[in-house]
């Protein structure tokens, strides 16, 4: 799995689902990323269908071979949106932001559900190695998935921008 190369949105803004655009510093992000993939043969691609992980797949040369699926986007913020999360009211996540969503948004359970059933259809399909581009959202539920974290640890666990994580089923 692979997230996203960095946003250029102003730090502490809440962006789930948002189409945000990609720091002027992309190309050499991507250029990692994609040197990182040399050389490795994968049966499926698959890709969050946002701008941010689109333009990725696209520029490390799977762009006509991805297929998109929008169980891989990002959690849904709802109304906090493009807003700072200094600026929310987070009464509703004080006690259970597991189960709890945002208003208007899903709860990261609802994304961790959504997650896991894409990778039990995965896990159904003939396949050795698969990449995926995603969101740091998406990645932390694969942690919870692979049984590699407890979904309270997701927070604590965020991949870099533009890291390359690795998980065996």
């Amino acid at each position: 799995m692979v997230r996203h190369t960095a946003v250029e949105v102003p730090q502490g803004t809440c962006y789930g689902q948002t189409n945000v655009p990609l720091r002027e510093t992309f190309s050499e992000e991507a250029e990692i990323v994609k040197k990182n993939l040399e050389n490795i043969d994968f049966d499926l691609i698959y890709s969050s269908p946002l701008s941010r992980c689109r333009k990725l797949a696209k520029y490390c040369g799977y762009g006509n071979v991805v297929k998109y699926h929008d169980c891989l986007k990002e959690l849904h913020m709802g109304d906090w949106e493009m807003h700072m999360w200094d600026d929310l009211d987070m009464t509703v996540w004080k006690d259970d932001w597991v189960n709890n969503p945002a208003p208007n948004g899903e709860s990261f359970a609802q994304m961790y559900n959504r997650v896991a059933l894409f990778f039990d259809k995965l896990k159904e399909r003939d396949t050795d190695n698969v990449l995926i581009f995603a969101h740091g959202g998406v990645i932390s539920c694969a942690r919870v998935y692979f049984g590699e974290a407890d979904i309270k640890q997701t927070f604590d666990l965020m991949p870099q921008y533009g890291e390359v994580v690795v998980f065996q089923c």
